[in-house]
């Protein structure tokens, strides 16, 4: 399963990892705005969330007015661990993108996610495919799924991408139930993108599952068109 759990900036392997990013970009990681004499880590928020971002998506950014909205909500709801510290994504509201395939709702989602570093609060944060979280979290020898959907369910900011793409099952509703009403619980913001009508994620998912998300999401609607195709 392909996800993004970000390590502590004190750890060798991302440290290296960023400047080799900052270094094709033409950033000298000893000058980088933001680094104090002899501190370990001179890097902005921004560049290191970076380095947890799926190439493709480094430089998304949002504009859609109900997902700046939910920004300024979840920064609004961050909160320092200790004083002095960096204010951390804790609670917060969740969206449901919603639209054809192609429209834009995964760029939507990782724009809100460099959104809130650019905002200057710490993120914690997960993404996967649906279809990649089944894939993970079948039974299979040497895998502790039930861990992996714990550390999934506790993450302070999940981005959860093509939600009922994946074939219709009693287990997959029953894993994507555990799931959502973990975060739904908890009040732990959530990005959710779905190409389908909410009609048919009840009847792919489960009144369980749409239940939960009706409360806990505000909807984010996106116009019919593949912006893939548009550019070819």
């Amino acid at each position: 399963m392909r996800t993004r759990d970000p390590q502590p900036l004190g750890q060798g392997t991302v440290l290296e990892r960023m400047s080799r990013i900052l270094a094709a970009r033409g950033i000298n990681p000893a000058t980088t705005t933001g680094a104090a004499p002899g501190n370990p880590e001179p890097y902005t928020a921004l560049e290191a969330l970076s380095v947890g971002l799926p190439p493709r998506y480094r430089d998304a950014e949002t504009h859609h007015p109900q997902v700046l909205d939910w920004v300024q909500e979840v920064t609004r709801q961050a909160a320092a661990p200790s004083p002095g510290a960096r204010r951390q994504v804790t609670t917060g509201p969740s969206l449901l993108l919603a639209g054809v395939t192609g429209a834009g709702k995964t760029h939507q989602a990782y724009g809100a996610i460099r959104a809130l570093a650019q905002a200057g609060v710490g993120v914690r944060w997960r993404a996967t495919t649906a279809a990649d979280l089944y894939a993970g979290l079948r039974p299979r020898p040497g895998s502790d799924s039930e861990a992996e959907l714990a550390a999934l369910a506790r993450c302070p900011l999940l981005l959860l991408d093509d939600l009922g793409a994946a074939k219709a099952s009693e287990w997959v509703e029953e894993i994507t139930y555990r799931l959502i009403n973990r975060r739904y619980n908890l009040m732990l913001p959530t990005l959710i993108t779905t190409n389908l009508p909410i009609a048919d994620l009840r009847a792919h998912l489960g009144d369980r599952v749409t239940s939960r998300l009706a409360q806990m999401t505000t909807r984010v609607s996106f116009a019919p068109v593949d912006r893939r195709r548009a550019r070819g």
